[in-house]
């Protein structure tokens, strides 16, 4: 899993970390390194002793500084059309069947904020901060950060930083609800550990199944996104986890779930 040039793949505990290996350029999202990724998640998604993606970057600095500009700058019209962009690994992200974290441990600017977006929940050091500068370039942030940000804190805010470009703390972007919470850098590792295990706690069945709802159902009016919960219960009805996890909590003991 570790055959890559540009991020590392390590795995413990039915985890397994994607971290992105480019400390002294502060972590870069290069046409290759969004590839490696994509592979990794590919690998990983039949890989049934991992049952929870982290994303991080290496080092203290940097989750991710963003799209690399030397290869922005050369890009034409039809290239935002190219298969296997930005913005549609993120959406594969996003759309992931097992849970994805982001373990933001420094600067998530332009792309790597929209990679944190993508991911099911973040948790940030409070040496992290947050940004899209991309109309600092004369660009706009195209990986989902226009529609992701808006949808998570609310238009009102998500036009503020992307029309200014500013870049906020850890703790102004756990208050606006970007990311879940913030904890001391040494901290960081294990809250997200301690997250994933309650996440891993649970029907392996029932997280992707309510990941689909909310995700499906979000764009939805609401009588369409209540059918679509609707539908996602009947499936979970039929289950031996639903059985075994009623079945545990009236004997009093912990569930141990099968499904994947």
């Amino acid at each position: 899993m570790n055959s890559y040039q540009n991020i590392l793949v390590e795995k413990s505990n039915q985890l397994a970390y994607i971290i992105i290996n480019l400390p002294e350029q502060r972590n870069p999202l290069s046409k290759e390194t969004l590839g490696e990724m994509k592979e990794a998640l590919e690998r990983l998604k039949n890989d049934k002793e991992t049952n929870c993606i982290i994303f991080t970057g290496q080092g203290d600095k940097s989750f991710a500084a963003g799209a690399d500009i030397s290869q922005l700058k050369n890009r034409g019209p039809l290239d935002v059309f190219t298969p296997n962009g930005m913005q549609e690994v993120y959406d594969y992200i996003e759309a992931y069947d097992k849970p994805t974290i982001a373990m933001i441990n420094g600067f998530a600017l332009g792309g790597g904020c929209e990679l944190a977006m993508a991911c099911d929940i973040r948790i940030a050091s409070e040496n992290a901060k947050f940004g899209l500068p991309e109309l600092n370039l004369g660009i706009i942030p195209s990986a989902g950060g226009t529609q992701r940000m808006a949808r998570l804190i609310g238009k009102g805010k998500a036009i503020d930083l992307i029309l200014t470009g500013r870049i906020i703390t850890a703790e102004e972007a756990e208050k606006i609800g970007l990311v879940s919470e913030f904890v001391p850098q040494d901290q960081l590792k294990k809250t997200v550990e301690k997250t994933a295990a309650q996440i891993l706690a649970k029907g392996p069945l029932a997280v992707k199944l309510a990941k689909m709802a909310i995700h499906a159902g979000f764009d939805a009016d609401m009588k369409t996104g209540l059918l679509i919960e609707k539908l996602a219960q009947a499936v979970l009805f039929s289950t031996d986890d639903k059985n075994e996890g009623t079945s545990a909590f009236l004997e009093k003991r912990s569930p141990e779930f099968i499904s994947k």
